[in-house]
């Protein structure tokens, strides 16, 4: 009988439970259903309490059981991803790194994050995809998509490396010429460049002391890229709104202002993401912490 490592009392009783049977679980876990039906009842006496009532005909989670397994839902995935994490620093980092990411994010600030993991790792190659394009990583055989995104399918992994706070801002010329807002409504005279990839559309929504107002706007120049947007903004052209990682420098430097600066409009999070499969690449993993490293802290401020 294998041991009755605790581990592998919390997988035994989480299978048994989703299945409420002893002999799916055995199969799903492949081991015996006695071996099973040990482990469960070896948590039990740990934690001194009955998870499971058992019969002939059924199996049915009790009270506390029901409790037990609803606070352990995703307990076990995270534990083998972190030994996996672990193992991955004893593998040598190879082979071809597949990954996607949105062009703004890539031609700012990438190109020297890149260079430098591959100069670190001479035995990996690197196949970029630049695309604002949510793409499906397992059907298009991606390794590694960084997203600005909060949606993410259930199937991937997702790490969390910061969020880049939304900014209204124009040029001081634009400021000059047509004068600031002063209020949310106000923004329906002004000159909107308006980014066509938010999932809402042609609004910008802002918040102030619980109050959230969704202001559409009727862009004056739309596009799907944000450096186009921010030069365009840079050159008088009108009022924007786009992330911190896009404008970082041109908002500390003067050459964009923030305009309603007080009221938030909220944040862009940024995530590495790659499908959860049981063996990940350690070149996957070795980028994602490289990346984390080495992405300037104001990058997202």
């Amino acid at each position: 009988m294998r041991s009755l490592d605790p581990l592998e009392g919390l997988a035994a009783f989480i299978t048994v439970a989703k299945h409420l049977s002893f002999t799916k679980a055995a199969e799903d876990l492949r081991m015996s259903r006695a071996t099973v039906g040990a482990q469960v009842q070896a948590l039990e006496s740990k934690l001194g309490v009955r998870l499971l009532h058992r019969s002939t005909r059924a199996v049915v989670l009790t009270e506390a059981g029901s409790a037990y397994f609803q606070s352990l839902v995703g307990i076990i995935p995270q534990v083998r991803e972190a030994e996996r994490a672990a193992l991955s620093y004893q593998e040598e980092v190879v082979g071809r790194l597949k990954m996607t990411m949105p062009p703004d994010f890539a031609q700012l600030h990438m190109a020297s994050i890149i260079a430098e993991f591959l100069k670190r790792n001479p035995s990996v190659s690197i196949d970029l995809t630049l695309s604002h394009r949510a793409v499906n990583l397992i059907d298009e055989g991606f390794d590694l998509a960084i997203r600005g995104t909060i949606v993410v399918e259930p199937n991937l992994i997702t790490r969390h490396i910061g969020d880049s706070r939304l900014i209204l801002c124009a040029a001081p010329e634009y400021i000059d010429k047509h004068g600031a807002p002063a209020d949310p409504m106000d923004l329906a005279g002004h000159a909107c460049l308006h980014f066509s990839g938010l999932r809402w559309g042609n609004m910008w929504i802002l918040t102030k002391d619980g109050q959230t107002l969704r202001i559409p706007i009727v862009p004056r120049y739309l596009a799907n890229d944000g450096l186009t947007l921010r030069d365009v903004a840079v050159a008088g052209a009108g009022i924007t709104l786009l992330p911190m990682f896009n404008i970082g420098p041109e908002i500390r430097d003067g050459r964009l202002v923030r305009v309603l600066d007080t009221w938030e409009i909220g944040s862009v999070p940024v995530h590495a993401v790659y499908p959860a499969n049981k063996n990940i690449a350690s070149k996957v993993r070795r980028f994602t912490d490289f990346l984390v490293k080495h992405l300037p802290k104001d990058v997202l401020a």
